[in-house]
């Protein structure tokens, strides 16, 4: 009798291999899955703040004629609470800026007229960051 209440009190080892194979097998299944929402999840979030600061510089600029002369400008003027941080590569300071000139001669001035991901890399559509 003792040998048969010593045997009930635990796992063998073929129980717990087979506990692990199952564990391992889920996690293949969901693991990938995982990532790629993530990916999908930054990608979301990239064209949402680029759509937000060039609605920002659009209403700068039709409000005071000229574009900023950086995003930094956008968040002191208060058309921006803060620059987001680019959600692929997590900087705030890696933001592409397209500028534009307007005005001649003495008066001419540049500003920020476009913003793009300074994200190196593609997105799962195939096109590099830096395009979109």
């Amino acid at each position: 009798m003792n040998t048969h209440a010593r045997r009930s009190r635990g796992f063998t080892l073929i129980e717990l291999l087979v506990v692990l194979a199952i564990i391992a097998t889920l996690l293949t299944v969901a693991v990938p899955s995982y990532f790629g929402s993530m990916d999908n999840a930054k990608e979301t979030a990239l064209r949402k703040d680029l759509s937000v600061m060039r609605d920002a510089i659009d209403q700068y600029h039709a409000d005071k004629g000229k574009y900023p002369a950086n995003l930094d400008e956008l968040v002191s003027a208060r058309y921006l609470r803060s620059i987001p941080p680019d959600p692929i590569t997590g900087a705030t300071d890696q933001w592409a800026v397209e500028t534009a000139s307007s005005g001649a001669g003495a008066e001419a001035t540049t500003g920020v007229r476009d913003v793009k991901s300074g994200a190196p890399g593609n997105g799962k559509d195939g096109s590099a960051y830096g395009t979109w």
